[in-house]
């Protein structure tokens, strides 16, 4: 297989990976982007499940043709950057896109307080400031805007902002020694303990502007200790907190080695709402940065002989909150300084040119407004290098009255029975007549080739095609030569005998439910939802469930958010749980895009494993995806 020469003629390549790929909904988005004569180039994807890595390699390595590199690799390894390095072997990487894990804050979920996922974003960032991309996306749920009130949506803008241009920090640096010098209302400790704290976060020898800013905070300390006699000073229980708290401070590697296992172990052990959770987040919370400040204030403003020297603790106690702010925080204090000097516009040029990426705010997109027959809020972080456009809305691709239903989206599908396996397709399926005028015959872009003339109508490289047509004729026939689809188990198996391959249609099997199950979703389907009433019903005729959640679909409107869970959706006439491959067109994948692996899992195994239905769950929808590759597209500078 291979890409189709017409289609890269005069067109430039902008290249990309995918970190937190799973299934590869954003790549696969990419892929059918296409503006402003511009299109992507696939280079890497990474993800820690082998599942996705098989998906991967069967789509577009194998299907597609495509040199693609895969890493099966934790972000948070301590060698994901290093072989993310050997892998991309000095290529320039254009866009990063990625959605680190959101299950610790998803809406849909129970929030879980210190798991280890909360940390990926950092990591993904961490990636950012060694590529240095033009642009990142990073997609998450609509959940990160509410965690922590607010507060987890705002370190995560926080830390894209802190990301610097290292050419700059010179002149920053420079500028700000001498502002500090000819800064004379303000104590002198605490000036040069907040240039050093700036230090921190402009450099990467940190240490260096770290051990600078304990000694002065040190200094400040031995400056008042030394007033009070010497007994008190060495052996006062609260001046011993102020003491070792400094100390323990300091000692922030140890520290995060600390929360890191013990987070990992929380997460793996799956402390939540239990007898061990209050205990292991209070220690946590014990190791933060906060926490500690906190308490050595506490020590400072309890120890009465510390009463006396009121001026010079206050400045010692701003000294040891400076610890704890980023680097915008500290910027606020300079902006004090600037504007009493006289240079606050300069300080403001400064300031602009030391971030190395601008970020206006997030973006809530719903993927109904991309073509996608479901209501999926997500949130975006796109955030561009300084010598790149900014993006601020990824524009709808149709109307609210063109928006695709669940009956144009998967109404084709329903010709199969329950614990059934069906690999064809079949003109002989449940036709509902009053739903018709729900399904539209839209535009199409891009070149249609023989194998599908008989589908669509043509014009101006312009075609029609219902959603279902779009779905099995699939959305990248005009870039590639898109090769057969087939199912493996494991890469072993891709050109063997054990390679299945002769199917018209994957993924398209229901569970073997029994008939009480049957019964049940009959019942709720008859109260079109799990309303009370249907519960006591349920309960009534001893068929009762104790799933917290049940949604029977509406033909006529858009699927709610696509979960991981096969029986949280009924099917609207079937009355049966969904099969894959119908879960995979309300997230917009293409019928010849083949989830590989199991089709299901259970118990401790979901722990480890990314079956099929968590693989569709999961993903970005691709039409959504093709949406904000074009918004790049339309804008991205590669001179």
């Amino acid at each position: 297989m291979a890409e189709r020469i017409e289609f890269t003629r005069g067109k430039r390549p902008v290249t990309f990976i995918d970190l937190f790929a799973g299934a590869g909904g954003i790549s696969e988005g990419f892929l059918q982007s296409c503006a402003n004569n511009k299109y992507f180039k696939f280079i890497l994807a990474s993800d820690i499940n082998p599942n996705c890595e098989l998906t991967h390699i069967v789509r577009y390595n194998t299907q597609l043709g495509i040199d693609m590199d895969f890493i099966t690799e934790d972000i948070m390894s301590e060698t994901f950057i290093c072989h993310l390095l050997e892998k991309l072997n000095g290529r320039e990487i254009d866009v990063v896109t990625g959605g680190p894990s959101c299950q610790s804050f998803s809406l849909a979920g129970a929030r879980k307080k210190f798991d280890k996922r909360d940390n990926l974003f950092i990591h993904y960032l961490n990636v950012i400031r060694q590529l240095r991309p033009k642009y990142f996306v990073m997609e998450n749920v609509e959940g990160i805007l509410t965690k922590n009130d607010g507060k987890f949506k705002d370190a995560v803008m926080s830390e894209i902002r802190s990301i610097i241009d290292d050419t700059e920090v010179p002149a920053m640096l420079t500028y700000l020694r001498e502002l500090v010098q000819k800064t004379n209302c303000v104590d002198e400790n605490y000036k040069w303990c907040l240039l050093a704290k700036i230090g921190m976060e402009l450099c990467q020898d940190t240490e260096e502007y770290k051990n600078k800013y304990f000694k002065t905070i040190d200094k400040q300390f031995k400056q008042i200790t030394k007033k009070l006699n010497y007994k008190l000073s060495k052996s006062d229980e609260r001046i011993n907190t102020i003491r070792h708290g400094l100390l323990f401070l300091q000692h922030s590697k140890q520290r995060d080695a600390l929360s890191k296992m013990v987070v990992e172990e929380k997460t793996s052990s799956m402390f939540n709402k239990d007898g061990f959770t209050e205990t292991m987040n209070n220690f946590v919370s014990f190791l933060e940065d906060d926490t500690i400040i906190n308490s050595i204030v506490a020590a400072i403003d309890s120890q009465e002989e510390l009463a006396e020297y009121t001026e010079e603790v206050e400045v010692l106690k701003d000294m040891i909150k400076l610890y704890s702010k980023d680097l915008e925080n500290c910027f606020e204090i300079i902006e004090e300084y600037a504007q009493k000097d006289g240079s606050l516009e300069q300080f403001r040029g400064l300031q602009e040119s030391i971030h190395l990426y601008n970020l206006d705010n997030y973006i809530l997109v719903n993927s109904s407004n991309y073509g996608v027959p479901q209501s999926r809020d997500r949130v975006l972080f796109i955030g561009c290098r300084k010598d790149q456009q900014l993006i601020k809305e990824i524009p709808y691709t149709l109307d609210e009255s063109e928006k695709v239903c669940i009956y144009e989206a998967i109404a084709d599908l329903d010709f199969i029975g329950n614990g059934e396996i069906r690999t064809e397709y079949s003109h002989d399926y449940n036709h509902i007549e009053k739903y018709e005028n729900k399904v539209h015959r839209r535009e199409v872009l891009g070149k249609i080739h023989d194998e599908t003339e008989n589908i669509l109508d043509k014009g101006n490289n312009l075609h029609v095609a219902t959603y279902a047509e779009w779905s099995k004729m699939g959305r990248l026939n005009d870039r590639f030569e898109v090769g057969k689809p087939f199912y493996v188990k494991t890469i072993d198996q891709i050109g063997t005998k054990e390679m299945l391959s002769d199917y018209e249609l994957y993924n398209h099997q229901t569970s073997n439910q029994s008939e009480k199950v049957l019964q049940r979703l009959n019942t709720i389907a008859s109260y079109k939802g799990y309303t009370s009433e249907c519960r006591a019903r349920l309960e009534t005729l001893g068929i009762n469930s104790d799933k917290m959640n049940y949604t029977v679909l509406d033909p006529e409107g858009l699927s709610p958010t696509v979960v991981t869970m096969p029986d949280d959706f009924i099917h609207y006439s079937a009355h049966r749980c969904m099969t894959v491959r119908e879960m995979a067109r309300l997230q917009s994948f293409d019928d010849n895009f083949v989830f590989q692996g199991k089709r299901t899992t259970g118990g401790d195994a979901r722990k480890n494993e990314v079956p099929q239905y968590t693989l569709v769950g999961n993903a970005v929808p691709p039409l959504m995806a093709r949406a904000i590759g074009n918004a790049i597209l339309e804008v991205i500078n590669l001179d």
